[in-house]
């Protein structure tokens, strides 16, 4: 029997396609490799060739979904992601059978009690409940997952009056501050417009919290959920420029006579960059131009640093004039390269008794939208390092109790709040699990705004992606978890308030079992 017998003409040009068009594109992409210049293993290898690179290029994507493990990959390993979505998708941090963490190695732990606190005792105000949203699994098969979400009120983890943290006492509008952690600096620009919505109205619905709105200047996005802002002047004086370039005093007290800007922020350098910013044209938007006062859609690169100041003695009259123009609080960003760095800086506040109000303190390990591989690898101490060298010498000093410790560099976890607080900040701010709440799944492409989450994105497709009345729950949600367990770890430390976390309630044990406490 002839097996074209019964077959269609139109089947057998179908199937004469399928066959004969792969292996004309085959045969084309052979010679057209064989002919090119650029590359020697498609030269030689051309089909091995352009299966490499196609493996190459799926690499990332095969390591983190499909070959390494729980604890694998950086900057943020899956276990490590997914401690970030989980409690801002369901408003809960509880794990089953036992912790992933690998015991045998090196690290920091939070010294238990041997008669803990029970949660009456605890020093906190549940009184206002947070109406949020939450997702309850109704079916999780291996083909079938099926979830609905709900409206729940949540106790909110407030510090009490009380035991406010209170950023510059003697301002004529001190910052009066009732969470312990906020959002560290993202720049509008280098996250797109729907991303710092969302941002703002879940950190406004968690109440007590603060937003940094990082080098690129205050826009309305900030503004849209009420929260309350540390404006940060960057070396680019994006939000603070006239059109030459120069500092704008004017700006500034127009920022300042905005409710929600409780605090300006002069940032010297950052964890994943010693320099100044860097902003691709394409993300430049009019809007983001005028923000900024710069060109549309042209490359921003901020200077290495301010020309406003060189020196101590400089700088501190820049923070003064800034204090007194506005009646409110200033600090510095900074990363510590060394001992000598940070005695310096506190020797010189004791000697004039002046000085910013409040430090941030960036680690080497912070992320960016858009750095150097040299400069996030290789320049500046790590976080803990960094906050230990910095608090002795403010103490040495003694200064320490004029000015206030904001710690940040990968601190997104309860726990691993807990144990910077213990070695000397008195606030700890988050950025890339803020990222994270809002739908980033660390593709790693912040710098070329193709961000396919739409949060490091200003492309208004790409943007479409993230929803923000869904994303602010998240966040609101992702608040919430981390204060009640900072609340959670103090109590297990016998410690009514997390507030009281000391260098104490922290030990290190290395790779040999052995334990030393934190000095």
């Amino acid at each position: 029997m002839n097996w074209f017998e019964g077959v269609s003409i139109t089947t057998m040009i179908v199937i004469s396609i399928l066959v004969i068009v792969p292996i004309i594109i085959v045969v084309f992409l052979y010679l057209l490799d064989r002919r090119q210049k650029q590359h020697a293993i498609l030269r030689n290898f051309p089909i091995l060739g352009r299966m490499r690179y196609m493996l190459e290029k799926t690499g990332p994507e095969l390591r983190q979904y499909l070959f390494n493990d729980d604890n694998d990959g950086e900057p943020f390993n899956r276990e490590e992601y997914l401690h970030m979505v989980l409690p801002g998708k369901y408003l809960s941090s509880v794990i089953g059978f036992g912790s992933k963490r690998d015991f045998d190695e090196s690290g920091y732990f939070i010294r238990n009690a041997m008669f803990t606190k029970q949660n009456e005792e605890m020093r906190v105000d549940n009184e206002t409940l947070v109406d949020t949203m939450r997702y309850i699994v109704d079916e999780d098969g291996l083909f079938a997952r099926r979830e609905h979400r709900e409206e729940i009120p949540a106790l909110p983890w407030l510090l009490p009056e009380e035991d406010a943290v209170i950023i510059g006492p003697d301002c004529e509008h001190p910052f009066h501050v009732r969470s312990l952690l906020g959002q560290s600096g993202m720049s509008y620009g280098s996250l797109g417009e729907n991303a710092i919505t969302a941002l703002s109205k879940g950190i406004g619905m968690a109440k007590g919290a603060w937003m940094n709105t990082g080098e690129g200047g205050l826009s309305k996005y900030h503004l849209a959920g009420g929260a309350d802002i540390i404006a940060q002047i960057g070396s680019g004086l994006f939000g603070f420029r006239t059109e030459e370039g120069e500092f704008s005093w004017e700006r500034l007290r127009e920022k300042a006579e905005i409710p929600e800007v409780k605090a300006f922020e002069i940032k010297l350098a950052q964890g994943a960059k010693m320099r100044g910013g860097h902003v691709e044209g394409e993300k430049v938007t009019e809007e983001i131009a005028e923000i900024r006062n710069v060109v549309p859609f042209t490359t921003i690169n901020s200077p290495n640093r301010f020309n406003q100041f060189s020196d101590y003695p400089t700088l501190f009259d820049f923070i003064d004039k800034i204090r007194d123009h506005t009646g409110k609080p200033v600090g510095i960003k900074l990363v510590i390269g060394g001992k000598q760095d940070a005695e310096e800086l506190a020797s010189f506040m004791q000697e004039t008794g002046l000085g910013p109000d409040f430090i941030s303190l960036d680690g080497a390990e912070g992320g960016s939208g858009a750095t150097y591989q040299d400069l996030a690898d290789g320049v500046g101490l790590p976080l803990r390092s960094a906050l230990i060298l910095l608090d002795d010498a403010l103490r040495k000093f003694e200064v320490r109790d004029r000015v206030k410790i904001i710690a940040s560099g990968k601190v997104t976890t309860p726990d691993r709040a807990a144990i910077v607080l213990a070695m000397g900040a008195d606030l700890v701010q988050i950025a890339r699990g803020f990222m994270i709440s809002v739908g980033c799944i660390m593709a790693e492409r912040c710098h070329t705004n193709t961000c396919p989450a739409g949060v490091a994105t200003t492309d208004p497709k790409l943007q479409k992606g993230l929803v923000v009345e869904e994303k602010k729950f998240r966040v609101t949600n992702y608040i919430l978890t981390m204060r009640e367990g900072l609340f959670r770890i103090a109590a297990a430390a016998g410690l009514d308030s997390p507030t009281k976390f000391e260098r104490e309630h922290v030990v290190y044990k290395d790779e040999r079992g052995r334990v030393f406490p934190v000095e």
